[in-house]
């Protein structure tokens, strides 16, 4: 399959991850996360995050988003989010399924909350009849590839801890984020009030493996049992830790999302003038969401996989990854031109 625009996890892994894969595949280590490559990775951790972070890997991006979500509530709560959240859209009624507790969606013109649009489902405090309010879920960056500024999180945790909730991050993509604001990891998640966070790297060179960071000690009640319960307990975890230690300690997750960012951004520069193309949204991070005529994307898929992100509306979403290249956006709009 050639580089194309479906997603950035169709892209392969960077050398300097399976470089760290191979340099922890020597001798033996013990297993499930007592080992000393887990072990130094989550003193990493804290120094990104801060020194009251705990860190939990698991495999995979839905994992550390239920997790975190059964860290904040049960199954008689509900966590307020955008009717575009990943959580809502792409993970199969997890959250429900397993921590059993209501999702509450809210309308976006842009895929972000804000204070006065959770305000909406704040109500029905103490009333026993209805699900609980007990956690605000942002995407950062959102499922639209917009952005939250650093005073929108933390107007949002503002209102969370008003009303004794919690806010959740999925972060995804939290590198594009951090890169395209210009801020640390830190800046954007625990000096925000942000309280847990899902955080990888598989969308930006890593090869596989996410983490629940929780940046409220309050959370941290149980959760090794927890992960076990939910099979997210990883037996040859310094495998994970190693691609966290590359990712993190060498700024590759730096490097990563400002080119699958820039590779966005010449894309859009490419197509924002083409008569029949309409860009949705802003281009923020490394995502572009289009609108044209069906017969259009439909023809161009047959070259190139990408998703009809809203088929009703003729929405298709491309994006970009780190190994995506100059010439890869080029024979790309070259292939929608002769379409139009």
């Amino acid at each position: 399959m050639k580089r194309g625009f479906g997603s950035d996890n169709h892209s392969g892994v960077s050398p300097e991850v399976l470089q760290a894969i191979a340099a922890a595949n020597v001798d033996h280590a013990i297993a499930y996360g007592d080992d000393e490559y887990s072990q130094h990775v989550e003193t990493l951790f804290r120094h990104t995050f801060g020194e009251q972070a705990k860190v939990y890997f698991v495999f995979n991006g839905t994992g550390a988003n239920v997790l975190n979500i059964d860290a904040m509530c049960r199954s008689h709560h509900a966590v307020v989010c955008a009717d575009t959240a990943h959580i809502n859209v792409d993970e199969c009624g997890a959250p429900q399924r397993i921590v059993g507790c209501k999702l509450l969606t809210v309308a976006t013109p842009d895929g972000k909350l804000t204070p006065d649009l959770v305000k909406t489902k704040l109500h029905g405090f103490g009333f026993e009849h209805h699900s609980q309010p007990r956690a605000i879920s942002i995407a950062q960056s959102t499922e639209l590839g917009t952005l939250y500024t650093l005073e929108e999180i933390k107007a949002l945790a503002d209102l969370a801890h008003a009303h004794d909730m919690y806010l959740h991050v999925d972060g995804a993509r939290l590198a594009n984020a951090a890169v395209a604001l210009g801020c640390s990891f830190k800046e954007m998640t625990t000096d925000c009030g942000v309280d847990c966070l899902s955080f990888g790297g598989t969308k930006n060179g890593m090869l596989m493996g996410e983490s629940c960071v929780l940046l409220n000690p309050q959370l941290d009640i149980d959760m090794k049992y927890r992960r076990k319960q939910m099979s997210q307990l990883c037996s040859k975890m310094r495998f994970i830790a190693a691609q966290f230690e590359a990712y993190l300690s060498t700024d590759l997750w730096r490097r990563n999302a400002e080119h699958s960012n820039r590779m966005a951004q010449i894309l859009y520069q490419q197509v924002k003038d083409i008569e029949g193309v309409r860009v949705m949204y802003p281009v923020q991070v490394n995502s572009v969401f289009v609108q044209m005529a069906h017969e259009v994307w439909t023809s161009l898929q047959n070259d190139y996989f990408f998703y009809d992100w809203d088929e009703a509306n003729n929405v298709v979403r491309w994006m970009c990854s780190f190994d995506t290249t100059e010439e890869d956006v080029a024979a790309f709009v070259d292939a929608l031109k002769q379409r139009l």
